[in-house]
Formats: structure tokens, sequence, C-alpha cells
């Protein structure tokens, strides 16, 4: 289920926030457990099983580790973050992560895997060998994020972070959360412990959340679809001209922010909705003048997690400069392949650590020089657009043969005009500009919701009912990373 869909809009989001609100306090997190599991095993209720085996083995963890380790404080137990580790807490742990991490592995990379094995036994010249359709796994949606968030509780709760919680419908509530389930953003423990145990609801926070939510399908419906239909032709295209090219991966740059953010906005508005508050996980990225701030500004949540779970772990810059420099592209090697396994995300994800690396090594004059600020800002989304290209192209081979493209260096067949004649539609090219303008102009939806005025209701009661017939008229298009 997706929430830009009349299913979620006019039928479970509405019956979902009327249960949750008609019952007693001390029952919310259950009827949003409920709710959640509703919401995730409705396209394949198979796939709960994983999410609730995930949910029981790291609740379990938690609590040993807690009590092994902790003191009891009245009805909790409080680990000294000082306090040597023991060996049952260091087994317990492993436990936990080597669980999470196999899971993740197995339904997402096993088919990576399959793909290799028939062509490395296809090059050696054995294809009897080869493993062809006859073992593949399906995606489950949102897998690497809440294993993630669920294996990340456990390993706040060993490092004396994060309380253990006893209470496991509790704990369900915040892995199961329907709001950031399948796409994010990732909601670490330690961040919403409190709220989970207990929460405030104010009329300013759920009007907020309506304009968060409504701002957030604006966002995907009017800007990201458009923007990926661009995209999605171009990238389809046997042959592209130079213009056409940087076209649409500029499209697909605006598809993919647009479809990101519009559905962390739409996250953080359904949790503000039910009383939650979620921090910031878009800061306009594109408005960057490094790479390294634009991953301050990108996916914050993705970005806090791999610094505080990976690249500190790894010895971050205290082991000098060449170690910090390995740390960086190891991370963002790991980055790429988090979201998803191919040679295409391991390309995406090195070449962001080897401009990680550079920066870190001779500043923002190691690639920029001494340009202004709004050059500075240009190059760095040039650089990104470069990366997108493996992050949208399916393969490698396609990937060089886009970047050949826009190089100018493809061949051009007549054909490709009846690409620019949809493409550069006056709707089609309306949306880019548009998408355009509000990228380096417009206010984020976090600083424009601040304060709602009635002009600013009415311009976001019209957007929504925009989208909501725009919804009409679109076929069935996902967001991009419950891909991922």
């Amino acid at each position: 289920m997706v929430f830009s869909s009349y299913l979620f809009l006019f039928y479970l989001l509405p019956l979902s926030l009327a249960v949750y609100y008609v019952a007693p306090i001390r029952r919310r997190n259950l009827i949003l457990s409920a709710f959640s599991y509703l919401f995730y095993g409705w396209a394949n209720p198979i796939f709960l099983f994983l999410l609730i085996g995930t949910t029981l083995v790291d609740y379990t963890a938690g609590l040993l580790i807690a009590r092994s380790e902790g003191t009891l404080v009245g009805n909790e137990y409080i680990v000294d973050p000082n306090k040597p580790r023991s060996r049952f807490a260091k087994v317990v742990l492993t436990t936990s992560v080597v669980s999470s991490l196999s899971l993740l592995g197995f339904f997402k990379y096993f088919n990576f895997g399959v793909e290799n094995f028939d062509a490395l036994v296809e090059w050696i010249g054995m294809p009897q060998l080869r493993l062809d359709s006859a073992l593949r796994v399906t995606l489950p949606l949102g897998i690497s994020f809440y294993t993630f968030e669920s294996m990340s509780y456990v390993i706040d709760v060993y490092r004396g972070q994060a309380r253990a919680i006893r209470n496991i419908v509790d704990f369900s509530a915040f892995v199961a959360m329907f709001p950031q389930l399948v796409a994010g953003p990732i909601i670490r423990f330690s961040e919403i412990a409190d709220q989970i145990r207990s929460r405030t609801y104010t009329i300013t926070k759920f009007t907020r959340g309506v304009a968060f939510f409504s701002l957030g399908m604006t966002k995907k419906v009017l800007l990201a679809n458009p923007c990926g239909k661009i995209a999605d032709l171009a990238f389809e295209s046997g042959s592209l001209s130079v213009l056409d090219a940087w076209y649409g991966v500029t499209a697909y740059a605006f598809q993919i922010y647009f479809d990101f953010s519009g559905y962390s906005d739409m996250a953080i508005g359904l949790g503000l909705m039910m009383g939650f508050v979620f921090a910031k996980n878009f800061d306009a990225p594109y408005k960057s003048q490094s790479i390294t701030e634009f991953w301050h500004r990108w996916h914050i949540s993705l970005s806090s997690c791999l610094r505080d779970y990976l690249y500190v772990p790894l010895g971050g810059n205290r082991k000098g400069p060449r170690r910090t420099y390995v740390n960086l592209f190891i991370v963002m090697l790991i980055g790429g392949l988090w979201h998803g396994a191919s040679w295409n995300f391991l390309v995406w994800g090195g070449l962001h650590g080897v401009l990680l690396a550079l920066e870190r090594r001779g500043g923002k004059t190691a690639i920029y020089g001494a340009l202004p600020a709004p050059m500075r800002v240009g190059l760095t989304f040039l650089l990104v657009l470069i990366g997108w290209v493996f992050f949208r192209a399916p393969d490698l081979h396609a990937a060089v043969r886009y970047l050949g493209d826009m190089a100018g260096q493809g061949s051009v067949d007549p054909g490709a005009m009846l690409l620019q004649g949809v493409v550069y539609q006056p709707y089609y090219f309306g949306t880019f500009l548009l998408a355009g303008i509000i990228t380096w102009t417009c206010p984020q939806t976090w600083d424009w919701t601040r304060t709602l005025t009635v002009p600013k209701a009415a311009i976001i009661a019209g957007l929504f009912i925009l989208a909501a017939v725009a919804l009409t008229t679109q076929a069935f298009n996902p967001f991009i990373y419950f891909i991922f």
C-alpha cells in the first residue's frame, strides 16, 4: 500500500486516525501496531512474519543485555555506557546483529549473487552450471529500513545510549510504525524513546501534520511523477542528444528529490498527526556547495546512521588522514550497497566516497577552487548528476552509454525526434521548470509550516485537492525508495 493512493487516503488513513483517537491513550501503541501490520501486510501477508520475527529477536536481545549489564531503577534497567560489557552481552549483541544482517543479506543480495554466479560460469565456459531463474527471492518492502532501526535499538542499549523497553507492544509500535516503515526516514529508538512511552497531542501539532502530509503528496504527484516520466523515457531511449541526456538526468534528480523528500514529509506529517515528532530528513540538498555539505542535507537520517554505526566504529578521523579517507570510501561503498544489490550502486557509493575523501584532504579548494558560492552550488549539482546516472541506469553498460550521450559521444538516430516530441510538451517541460524553481528558491516544508495562516491553509488545501484529482490520471507509481 502506498500513501499516494485512494485506498490509503480515503479509507485506511481516516479509519486508523479515528480508531487511534477514540482509543484510550494507554492503548494507542497497540492500535498503531495493528494498523501498521495491516498496512505492511496488505500486499503480501507472508512478509509480516519477517517483520514480527525481527521485532521478537531484537526485543529479546535488548532485554537480555539490559538485565545482564544494567541496574534496575524504578521500572527500567539503566546501562552504564562506561562499564565494560560481559561476554554474555557481546554474544547477545552479535546474535542480534548477525540475525538482522543475515535476513537483510539473503533477501536483498541473494538474486545479485545468483546473477554474478551465472555470469562467472558463463565466462569460464561452464554454462551448464547456471542457476538462471531457478533460485530467486522477492525483496520485502522496507526491509532495509526496519531491520536497520530494530538492529540500531539493540546497539544503542548495548552502548548505554538507550533504555531497554519492557513492553513488547511499545517496541512493536516503534519497529512497525507505518508512517516511516517502508521508506524511512530512519527513526532511531533513542530519538523517540520518550515519545513511545508518552507523547502530547495538540491541535497545532495535528494541523501541521496535515500540512506536511498534503505538501508531501503534492511533491510526489505533481512534481516527482511528471519528472519521472521524462527520466524514464530518457534512460530507456537507445540514443540521445547531449541536451536530451542532460535534460533526462536532471529530471531524474528532481524526481528522486521530490519523491523521497515528499515521502519523508508525508511520514513526518503522519507522525505529527499521531503525536510523534520526527527529525528533519532533507534540508535543500541541491543548494549544497560541496559533496560533504550535500550529505549533511540529503537523507539526513541515513547519513547520521552511517556515521554513528559505521564511520565512527571504523575509527572515523581519529587514526590519521589516510585512514580517514579509507573510512569515508568504505562507508560510502556500504551506503551504496545498502541502497541495492547492483554494481551501479557500488560505483555510485564509491564515487561519492572518493569525492568526500578529496574534499576532506584539500577542503573546498580541492575541487571547487576559489569559485563563488553560486558556482560551487552548480558544480556540486553537476557531480551529483553524474552519480545519479549510475543510480538510475539499469546496469553499468547503460550507465556508461548514458554518460557518453551526456558528453556528446553517442550516436543519435532519427527516432530521437519522437522522444523530444513527448518530453518537451508544455506539461512536462513546465513541470520540469517549476521543479527547478521550487528546488532553488522556495523554503523547505519544515520551515514553511512552522506557522500556519489562513492563506497558507488555503494554498495547502488547494494543492492537496489538485494532487488528489491528478491521481486519477496517473498510473500506479510507487515511491522510488520502496525498492530499497
